[in-house]
């Protein structure tokens, strides 16, 4: 295992599960923002990052709200790209698109601001697992005319990934797969 896999691993063997209806959730630093975010976690991460991603097929990295901020702010950082955020409120600004998510435990608007058509964009996120934030990011980029050069989850839980990448045929990748049986975290 490496240094990657050792070092997430390790950050949720220490997560606390909770319930959200009957849905179990890990509460992560990466995925949650608490226990606290140190240093080693979010530079073995974003360090992992850079090194899967061809940046020369980047030109804007879109991190979805909440938890794909520190990524991609970090990652923009680091490689000199400029960063778009995916909010949880409109800002009412030219160009704006409203896409519904739809996740496990939830349902909302997201509003992408400021991707040109023909960019190519890589999206950062924490978690995926029934997919429903993600194929809405993936329809918004695709109706401005956008591309998606790669998308890359840390977390990926239970099987939402692969149906995602049959359903899109995007470049989806993920740092970890997890899956909860009842209230523990198991590592696939």
């Amino acid at each position: 295992m490496n240094d990657l896999q050792d070092v997430l691993k390790q950050s949720l063997e220490n997560s606390p599960v909770v319930r959200k209806g009957g849905y179990a959730y890990f509460v992560n630093p990466l995925s949650d923002g608490v226990p606290r975010l140190n240093f080693e976690l979010i530079k073995v991460v974003t360090d992992s990052i850079v090194e899967m991603v061809e940046w020369d097929e980047v030109d804007l990295i879109l991190g979805i709200e909440a938890m794909g901020l520190p990524l991609s702010t970090v990652l923009a950082y680091k490689t000199g790209k400029p960063m778009v955020v995916a909010r949880k409120r409109s800002y009412g600004l030219e160009g704006e698109i409203c896409v519904n998510q739809k996740t496990g435990y939830s349902e909302g608007d997201l509003f992408i601001n400021d991707i040109k058509p023909g960019e190519r964009v890589l999206v950062v996120d924490d978690v995926i697992s029934t997919g429903g934030t993600m194929i809405s990011i993936i329809n918004g980029i695709k109706s401005i005319k956008a591309t998606i050069s790669k998308i890359i989850i840390i977390f990926e839980k239970g099987n939402g990934l692969n149906k995602l990448r049959e359903k899109t045929k995007e470049d989806i990748e993920s740092l970890i797969r997890v899956d909860m049986d009842g209230e523990n975290i198991v590592f696939l």
